[in-house]
């Protein structure tokens, strides 16, 4: 029996406290999941996609960088995509001539499965090339000159999937909204050495020469404990474009010069372009 003046548990104040937070709570996730926009697909890979940039040091144009995206191959129920990329510095550019061309077969799965290096030194091509043989744990690597002579043939013990300065490009397209940090295994002069990228998942904006209005962006950082061409090495920061095809816009690192940023001017991509920044 209850005391008189007191009122039933049901309807105490406590309780409709309760139930008025209950009946906010039902009508909020509508709300918050109109705020909270899932990540695009991942249609990184499209063939014929073809992508240019300018490099940049301060004011001064340096040189190009073309990354395609050639066709692809089916092993067995695998999938694999055949990239190239050319680096180009400017005839008129002083004290610079570096020209290198890149091919990578990149596994759907994001790793590298083969890599061909050639670079240009003193008038001479340098080459490399990598076979990553995964189910004998190995890459078998031959390095020549002269553009085809094999001058020296070696085998590196691996524990996991690796990628290439190429297929890193791609990897990064496709992890861009993980939200992960991670080191990752990276072959870099017949090096095992580690990439570390930190997918934070900033949105922000970027201005583009090539468009007359924001670019809508995704921002992510990182380090390389390694020295690739041109002295390309340390920290780096990357603004990638917030859609499903997730294409590098903008990026800053740091060579021998000092640091430079890449920039896109041109591309070929069937039905894209850079997003505009929404509102």
């Amino acid at each position: 029996m209850r005391r008189n003046g007191s009122l039933p548990a049901a309807h105490s104040p406590r309780a409709a406290v309760l139930a008025a937070l209950l009946a906010i709570a039902v009508a909020a996730p509508p709300l918050v999941r109109a705020q909270v926009q899932p990540p695009p697909p991942d249609r990184v890979f499209v063939e014929g996609e073809e992508l240019v940039y300018n490099v940049r040091y301060g004011f001064f144009d340096l040189g190009q960088v073309k990354i395609k995206i050639l066709g692809s191959a089916r092993s067995g129920s695998s999938l694999a995509y055949d990239g190239k990329g050319f680096i180009d510095s400017y005839p008129k550019v002083p004290f610079v001539d570096l020209h290198a061309i890149y091919e990578s077969l990149i596994d759907s799965g994001m790793f590298s499965r083969r890599f061909v290096g050639k670079q240009k030194d003193n008038g001479e091509w340098d080459l490399s090339r990598y076979y990553f043989d995964y189910p004998e744990n190995r890459v078998l690597i031959e390095v020549g000159n002269h553009d085809s002579v094999i001058t020296r043939r070696d085998t590196l013990p691996i524990a996991t999937v690796y990628h290439d300065g190429l297929s890193l490009f791609f990897f990064a397209r496709a992890k861009l909204y993980s939200g992960e940090k991670l080191n990752i295994p990276t072959l870099i002069k017949e090096q095992k050495v580690s990439t570390y990228i930190d997918f934070k998942g900033d949105h922000t904006s970027v201005d583009l020469d090539a468009v007359d209005y924001p670019v809508d962006v995704v921002h992510f950082d990182g380090n390389m404990d390694f020295i690739g061409i041109y002295g390309l090495t340390g920290g780096f920061e990357g603004w990638f474009s917030n859609d499903e095809a997730r294409v590098p816009i903008q990026a800053k690192m740091k060579v021998i010069i000092g640091s430079v940023t890449m920039e896109l001017m041109k591309w070929t991509r069937p039905g894209w372009n850079p997003p505009r920044v929404k509102g």
